[in-house]
């Protein structure tokens, strides 16, 4: 028996130096090659390899490695420019869920993680095929492989053997696994991207001689922007432009560039990438925008073959505004101004304003990246970069799509740790994917997935370029509030009307001050000062009194935050530059955020400097201000939470269900939706509780399986089934409240004579107790992975659309956010005195249902309304589920896009 090795692509994937490798199975094209490259091997090498060096060995290994293909049995290479420098196999043999592995790297490229990322790559496919343990032998003077097992970051378990050493290793995808993985991929990374950002030679192609070309534009960003490299044209038809020197082709130049920026036509980008290619560049970002299906493959398949990362096509270009560096290769009408936001969008003109409205502020760039069409580097690359540069502390996303959502996840949640994210979440009101198969597609809109992305990461979400940069000024400038408690302060009671209610409507909380620090206040401001909150402390308040009044505020231990809403006035006790220095002094060493509301101000949002070297933000609208506090509250409270964890779950039968989907697929090879039986098996495997259910295809039959069903007070419930058929009540397709047998026939021909044609079978189930109608969902989104809905259930689920979502695995901390977050929530919590169902239970069964969708890639969709909750249970009342074929997918596998 043979397997198709297409089921395992080739990738590409970068190794710890930096270098783009291409991991793919072995064919038995590629014999004489693994030979030789067994051949070239030191004795040394070979005598760790087979524990003798013997060339024998070479030829019996290429012989196993280009065999047929069959189960139980993966051979995949490491080849870079057509030369193969590493292999790693398993083998289970006579074994089912243990494989023995084996690995080789060429001499002279240990230590530069070939055979690290070999084995993460085996371990994804040994996972895939229902292998459990790896197991290995090597002398025990073999420290190198020795050492990677050690260092994989799974458990592994080993036993001397006289000279040998038995390694066992425990292929459970834990998150001490995907850390580890994550830390080598991110060291990886970042040493592919310094040719980018951190280049030592930089190239033009494309510049032309006269205005007005997209390269001559960026040729003079770089000249004038005073670039410490060493900088070159490339145009065949001139020997120098703008100052710099021309050479006619890249090969022609007399060093070879780190990075080549490339703004030709379209037709010719192709053969341009691979020039530089030949040539041995290692960056490429291509402005020139354009490009039809066949030029986009050549160009990446030109940056794959040789090595090279790109940015773009179709971009704006890339800064680095480190002072040994002055990188500006855009064209941009200005340089950035230097500073610590890093900066990272698709659309040129989104980074133009977000270029312009950090250098006003005086926030400043470290390193900006244009993505623009987003072949290659992605935001989670520049994620990685500003994690590791030491100049970057606020990172700024304006991404239209995500390569890897779930692996950008992971990174952002540990980058969210260390510096606030913010990105505008763009395409809010694309009407998404507009599915009526269940309510969970019906509720799952590209907004809610993407909005469960985001706050599961931790990343400040904002609605607009503006509200991103109001936020970044308060993020930069000053302290996260420990919660949303603001006391504001005003001249003018009309204005601190306007900011209470920009703060009630952001949802933050305006607290009643205390009896002591009202008696301080009003001790301290003018007469006829009202302190409530606001306070009001007059026209009259001198700019002593304000710093003092601020100060004070701040001192108390029921205020998070202050908003100073100003307005100036004729009034001779202060100017308002005197009351703004009021806001100014000390302004680095408050230990509370303070941000300043002044209506009069020109700009939407400025950042006033202080004497000792602080800033205050400054908002010319209250809500602007509001909502950066909000903002600022949301990231406070996300990192005062400890990291949540996915809990382990008993009575859990993964390889029962895989077994149930498996046999499901071979008989339906399209798919489509289970029936009621194959649906409770499914369930059944992850201990999802179902209330108790018969099947019956005639009248009899229905009185018969009736009678078994009839609870206390004897009435059940009978629906009619099809393939297909999900909104039963819509389609009246429904009896309840059946008692006596001659109701139960009724309904059966009732459901007949309507459905005929079309009805498979009724489903009878005794009447349900009375309870809180919920709803919980899954549906697979080909790019996020799996989502988990849930929300208010019954008929009107969809109408009232009160739902919730978090995207699969659900760790505790997501279970707790998605039962709290619908309106409904009181109702499962006791509210009107009806005390509060089963609350354990209920996490439970989401639980249940996310590592279902985490197990099963085939489902597609779960869909169960109602749900029904008491204090006593949880319990599904009616599920439906829908498979597709599907095969495995590890979203964190190393691999380039």
């Amino acid at each position: 028996m043979t397997y198709d090795v297409t089921d395992r692509p080739p990738v590409h994937a970068l190794l710890a130096d930096g270098t783009t490798v291409c991991i793919r199975p072995a064919l038995p094209g590629d014999h004489d090659q693994l030979e030789g490259f067994y051949e070239e091997m030191s004795p040394e090498n070979l005598r760790l390899r087979f524990f003798a060096a013997s060339h024998r060995s070479a030829r019996l290994a290429a012989d196993r490695a280009c065999a047929l293909a069959h189960p139980g049995y993966r051979a995949l290479l490491a080849e870079t420019q057509g030369r193969v420098i590493g292999l790693a196999e398993y083998d289970t043999g006579d074994e089912k869920d243990t494989a023995e592995i084996s690995i080789a790297v060429a001499d002279g490229l240990h230590h530069r993680g070939v055979g690290t990322l070999l084995v993460e790559h085996l371990v994804s496919a040994a996972r895939a095929e229902g292998i459990t343990t790896l197991t290995a032998d090597a002398l025990s003077e073999n420290h190198e492989v020795l050492r990677l097992f050690a260092d994989l970051g799974l458990r592994t378990a080993r036993r001397f053997e006289g000279p040998e050493v038995r390694c066992a290793i425990t292929l459970d995808q834990s998150d001490t696994y995907l850390t580890a993985v994550e830390e080598r991929g991110r060291a990886a990374n970042v040493a592919s991207l310094r040719p980018l950002l951190q280049p030592d030679v930089v190239a033009v192609v494309g510049a032309g001689r006269k205005p007005g070309s997209v390269g001559r534009a960026v040729l003079h960003q770089l000249h004038a922007g005073g670039f410490t490299g060493r900088l070159f044209a490339v145009n065949p038809a001139a020997h120098s432009i703008l100052g710099v020197p021309s050479y006619p082709s890249v090969s022609a130049l007399p060093k070879t560039p780190d990075l080549v920026v490339v703004a030709v036509p379209a037709a010719a980008v192709p053969e341009t990438a691979e020039e530089c290619g030949k040539a041995g560049v290692r960056a490429l970002l291509v402005v020139t925008a354009g490009l039809d299906a066949d030029q986009a493959h050549a160009l990446l398949a030109a940056c794959r073959a040789h090595g090279m990362r790109l940015v773009g096509p179709n971009c704006l270009g890339i800064s680095n505004t480190a002072p040994e560096l002055c990188l500006d290769a855009t064209f941009a009408a200005g340089h950035p101004r230097p500073g610590t936001a890093g900066v990272a969008v698709q659309s040129g003109g989104i980074g133009i304003a977000l270029l312009d409205g950090l250098s006003r502020l005086g926030i400043g760039i470290s390193s900006f990246a244009s993505l623009g069409d987003k072949y290659d580097v992605s935001g989670n690359d520049m994620l990685q970069w500003w994690e590791s540069d030491g100049r970057t502390d606020l990172a700024l996303l304006h991404l239209e799509s995500f390569g890897s959502p779930r692996a950008f996840s992971r990174t952002a949640r540990r980058v969210t740790r260390r510096m606030p994210v913010l990105t505008v979440d763009a395409g809010r009101t694309e009407a998404g994917r507009r599915a009526a198969a269940s309510h969970t597609a019906a509720a799952a809109t590209r907004t809610m997935t993407r909005g469960a992305l985001f706050t599961q990461a931790g990343i400040t979400a904002t609605r607009s370029v503006g509200e991103l940069l109001e936020t970044a000024a308060l993020l930069h400038s000053q302290p996260v509030p420990a919660g949303s408690r603001v006391v504001i302060v005003t001249n003018a009671g009309g204005a601190g009307v306007l900011a209470a209610d920009a703060c009630a409507e952001a949802g933050l909380s305006l607290p009643v001050p205390t009896p002591e620090l009202i008696d301080d206040l009003l001790a301290l401001l003018p007469d006829g000062a009202a302190v409530g909150n606001p306070v009001d402390a007059t026209a009259a308040v001198t700019e002593e009194q304000l710093t003092e009044c601020v100060d004070r505020i701040m001192r108390y231990g029921g205020v998070d935050a202050v908003l100073v809403a100003l307005v100036p006035t004729a009034v001779a006790a202060a100017t308002g530059d005197d009351l703004v220095r009021a806001l100014t002094r000390s302004a680095g060493r408050r230990p509370k955020p303070l941000v300043a509301v002044r209506l009069e101000q020109g700009l939407p949002v400025e950042l006033l400097p202080a004497a000792d070297g602080g800033t205050v933000p400054s908002y010319a609208e209250p809500q602007a201000a509001a909502r950066a506090l909000a903002h600022a509250a949301h990231r406070a409270a996300w990192l005062a939470r400890p990291a949540g964890t996915v809990p382990d779950l008993d009575g859990v039968e993964r390889e029962r269900a895989r077994a149930v989907v498996a046999d499901y697929l071979a008989a339906h090879p399209d798919g489509g939706w289970l029936e009621p039986g194959t649906c409770a098996d499914l369930l059944a495997c992850y201990g999802i509780p179902q209330i108790p259910w018969a099947w019956a295809e005639t009248e009899d039959e229905a009185v018969r399986v009736a009678d078994r069903l009839r609870g206390v007070d004897g009435r059940v419930v009978m629906k009619a089934h099809w393939p297909g058929l999900v909104h039963k009540s819509q389609q009246h397709a429904v009896h309840l409240d059946l008692r006596r047998d001659s109701e139960i026939r009724a309904a059966s021909r009732d459901l007949e004579t309507r459905f005929a044609g079309l009805m498979t079978g009724v489903v009878l189930q005794p009447l349900a107790a009375r309870g809180t109608e919920l709803f919980a969902g899954v549906v697979q989104d080909q790019v996020f992975g799996p989502l988990v809905l849930f929300g208010l259930g019954g008929t009107a689920t969809e109408v009232l659309a009160d739902h919730a979502a978090r995207l699969a695995p659900l760790t505790d901390h997501d279970v707790h956010d998605l039962i709290t977050a619908p309106r409904c929530a009181p109702l499962l919590f006791g509210a009107h005195g009806n005390g509060p169902v089963d609350l354990e239970g209920l996490e439970q069964l989401l639980l249940r249902l996310s590592r279902m969708a985490a197990d099963l890639p085939q489902l597609a969709e779960a869909d169960f309304n109602p749900v029904l909750a008491t204090p006593d249970g949880v319990t599904v009342l009616d599920a439906r589920i829908r498979l597709v074929p599907c095969g495995p997918q590890d979203p964190y596998l190393r691999r380039l896009r």
